[in-house]
């Protein structure tokens, strides 16, 4: 009987496991929020492996490894998630869970003087597996309860509890309550690093991606200046066409007036007036990078028959990166046209973009209009497009660019209005001597 009850423990604390790693992989790969479907296939997969390899006489090493696929091949194919990626929060989510375990169950037998926490086929052993499993249980609720959390506070927490398991694995080979093997702690001493050292990887990798993407953004970018920029200059010689031929144009205006002809005379002024009102409209910062967005998001938002207001007060000389602004405010752009362009009535499109410098912190602010309320999920929006990741120049770009300057992207929705804000700190740039 007791075996039974073990053996149903065993499957339920896999169960958890396998659920906590799946909401685990949604928030540090952005694949989609584990569903009904996904949840029952790790449930089901995490018992049959508890069942089956009591009956195989199979050691912890095989379960662990067997779970680690169960996690990546339901991660992949029902979240969508990178292969990869779920292979490698897999595995060293299994080892941390692993390792925890060990160290519950070796604290409470210095605790209580009693080994027996030590054997997972005991009462007393199941205590300490199921006081892990409540604590995994508390952090997906944390994952669950906090959407907006970032990529920098996640790994920040991971940190910490990883740091706490190596001062806990250390100071257990000072302690003489109970007798542990050097063997034993010297095995879960050295896994304490690797679980350290597998943070940091973790990060340097997502690290080493963002920046990919943010420099394929900078080359897409320079591509568009370029193009942008000779499509200036060809104004720039209408205009001064313009001036140069003033006298004879000035010429053409008083023999139409002259035979009252002001229906002509004004076709005249408005052709004139033309690439002079093209000059007018163009946003100018001083930063080409904000001077590129604004001005060709304006063309977007014509083409679509949006309103399009903006209004610009930008910090000159900090050391805010080029292409972080590409894909902070690229990104708030897009969505915001995006959003706009599906209103049916043309007279109710607008997109606003307000960019304003408080102090030494610079807000950017779009508001546009919709015809479909955002998704709302446990208290964060969810994209509307097929998979729940990124999309256009991407949210978590932006959002991992605006974290490097202790910044974050929020969104709200009330009365037809979308709103997203972007706020980041910077701090001023002297110039350079050679360049005054």
């Amino acid at each position: 009987m007791m075996d039974l009850l073990i053996l149903c423990s065993n499957a339920a604390a896999g169960t958890v496991r396998g659920i906590v790693c799946l909401f685990l992989i949604f928030r540090l790969l952005s694949s989609q929020k584990p569903n009904k479907k996904s949840i029952a296939a790790i449930s089901l997969g995490m018992a049959v492996i508890s069942a089956a390899l009591p009956i195989m006489g199979l050691p912890d090493f095989y379960r662990m490894v067997l779970e680690t696929l169960v996690i990546a091949v339901c991660a992949s194919r029902l979240q969508k998630a990178d292969i990869r990626m779920s292979l490698f929060v897999g595995i060293f989510y299994e080892i941390a869970a692993a390792f925890w375990q060990f160290l519950f169950a070796a604290w409470l037998g210095v605790l209580f003087r009693s080994p027996a926490f030590l054997d997972a086929r005991t009462g007393q052993g199941q205590i300490a597996i199921w006081l892990l499993h409540l604590l995994l249980t508390a952090l997906t609720w944390y994952l669950i309860k906090r959407p907006n959390a970032t990529g920098k506070e996640t790994f920040r927490l991971a940190s910490v509890i990883a740091v706490a398991g190596f001062l806990a694995v250390i100071t257990l080979s000072e302690q003489n309550a109970l007798t542990i093997a050097d063997d034993t702690l010297d095995m879960w001493t050295i896994l304490a690093v690797v679980l350290m050292m597998s943070l940091l990887v973790f990060n340097m990798n997502r690290q080493y991606e963002t920046e990919k993407e943010l420099a394929k953004l900078k080359s897409e970018q320079a591509e568009l200046l370029e193009h942008d920029y000779t499509a200036l200059n060809a104004a720039y010689a209408i205009n001064a066409k313009l001036f140069h031929d003033f006298h004879n144009h000035i010429g053409v205006l008083r023999q139409l007036l002259s035979h009252s002809k002001s229906a002509e005379a004004m076709r005249y002024l408005d052709e004139l007036q033309m690439p002079m009102q093209e000059m007018t409209d163009t946003v100018w910062t001083g930063d080409e990078t904000v001077d590129y967005l604004i001005n060709s998001k304006a063309a977007t938002a014509k083409e679509h028959g949006i309103h399009y207001q903006v209004q610009v007060e930008f910090p000159r000389h900090t050391n805010l990166r080029s292409a972080d602004l590409c894909a902070i405010l690229g990104n708030l752009l897009d969505n915001a046209l995006e959003a706009a362009r599906q209103v049916p009535a043309p007279e109710q499109r607008f997109v606003r973009l307000v960019i304003r410098r408080i102090n030494q912190m610079l807000v950017i602010k779009t508001e546009n209009s919709y015809t479909t309320a955002p998704i709302e999920k446990n208290g964060a929006l969810k994209t509307s497009k097929e998979e729940n990741g990124l999309h256009g120049w991407g949210l978590k770009s932006a959002q991992t660019a605006a974290e490097k300057y202790d910044g974050m992207i929020q969104t709200s929705y009330s009365n037809d209005v979308f709103q997203a804000v972007a706020t980041l700190s910077f701090q001023s740039v002297p110039l350079k001597a050679d360049t005054l």
